[in-house]
């Protein structure tokens, strides 16, 4: 989206001119087509702007609260951050994309967890560790302190599903706990942190 700036005011509408001292006018100027005309571009202005901003909450970006503590350390309990809604109707999910979605176990509640394994994806994990298609996964966006000693045997993730899980894998309830989360259900991808300031910019 570009950014329009607003026209410049011609020189000549704005002008102001004195009157002539030694004739009075007595009677009251007829008000300026350049006034009102100025009013209706304002409110159309106005309009536009309102409609732009419902359409990108209501398609494009959604604000989300963030409760709870799985997604440290970049998602901290009540950030505020902005969904991109849209996104997976033209790109596909992938791996490592933080996304959110209706709890399988409650379609009335929303999860917001990182993609770990897409369709067809082996994937098993030995004492923490994950293993993705017979290689060892190097989590950065994991902190060691973070990290859990728990186990799962290897799976095969069918069509249309997705392994999630939270970063702070020691507290997180995610697909080790309530399983699979199907594709139908995730709707958003976190995009930015937008409150507190201190917490601000991209989720990676």
């Amino acid at each position: 989206m570009q950014t329009v700036p607003q026209n410049t005011p011609d020189p000549q509408s704005t002008a102001t001119f004195e009157a002539d001292s030694s004739k009075p006018d007595l009677n009251h100027a007829p008000a300026s087509p350049h006034k009102a005309g100025g009013v209706r571009l304002w409110l159309r202005d106005l309009l536009v702007s309102a409609a732009a901003s419902v359409f990108i909450i209501t398609f494009l970006y959604q604000p989300v609260r963030v409760e709870g503590t799985s997604m440290l350390p970049r998602l901290e309990d009540r950030d505020r951050l902005f969904i991109n809604k849209f996104v997976y109707h033209i790109s596909a999910i992938e791996r490592g994309d933080v996304v959110v979605f209706h709890y399988p176990r409650d379609p009335q509640k929303s999860y917001i967890k990182r993609v770990i394994a897409l369709p067809g994806d082996r994937l098993r994990i030995d004492h923490g560790t994950v293993w993705l298609n017979g290689k060892r996964q190097i989590e950065k966006y994991v902190p060691e302190e973070y990290r859990d000693s728990r186990s799962m045997p290897e799976i095969v993730v069918p069509q249309d599903n997705y392994f999630v899980m939270g970063d702070h894998r020691s507290i997180s309830s995610d697909s080790r706990e309530f399983g699979l989360v199907e594709r139908s259900l995730i709707y958003g991808k976190a995009v930015f942190v937008y409150w507190p300031t201190r917490d601000a910019g991209v989720v990676q």
